[in-house]
């Protein structure tokens, strides 16, 4: 794999994610709501950062989880790789948080924390990671579900060893 292909492959698990999601007691509001996300989700954008701005497409299906939790898998087609990733997201009643576990064909994992304002619920995820080469990269990644209709995804990849800054916003639609 190609330095720009690893650079790729941290650049799209950011982008489709977020890793054990703790105990779920969610009751009917909060079941109800992550259930409005179930579905076949799609989305487009571009990668900016690189030598030319690269096109890309993702799909994400959710699907219900056991108890309280809905379960989701997603997939981006690059240029010349799929990337893929799976997870979990629950409420949790202790913390009164949304969670959402992720793990990736890239090797990535990450836990990421919601919170709920209105009909939103936002992850925001920022991990210290490395490539599969043992470079060090900085993932950051905002989750925004809106409403049950709406899914945007803005992340950033930046390569320590390089400086070099990926960044793209991912609209998901039904």
């Amino acid at each position: 794999m190609t330095q720009f292909s690893r650079r790729v492959a941290a650049f799209g698990v950011a982008i489709l994610g977020l890793v054990p999601v703790t105990s779920a007691y969610a009751g009917p509001a909060e079941i109800a709501l992550l259930s409005s996300y179930i579905g076949e989700w799609s989305g487009s954008s571009e990668l900016v950062g690189g030598a030319k701005p690269q096109k890309f497409s993702c799909r994400l299906t959710i699907n219900k989880g056991n108890q309280a939790k809905i379960n989701y898998a997603g997939r981006c087609t690059l240029t010349n790789m799929n990337l893929s990733v799976t997870g979990t997201i629950a409420f949790d009643d202790t913390t009164r948080t949304y969670q959402a576990v992720m793990g990736s064909n890239a090797g990535y994992k990450g836990t990421a924390v919601g919170r709920i304002s209105g009909d939103t619920i936002t992850f925001n995820l920022s991990e210290n990671q490395k490539d599969r080469a043992g470079k060090a990269v900085k993932l950051g990644a905002q989750i925004v579900l809106v409403g049950s209709n709406s899914i945007n995804v803005n992340y950033e990849v930046e390569f320590n060893d390089s400086g070099q800054v990926l960044t793209a916003a991912v609209p998901f639609t039904k």
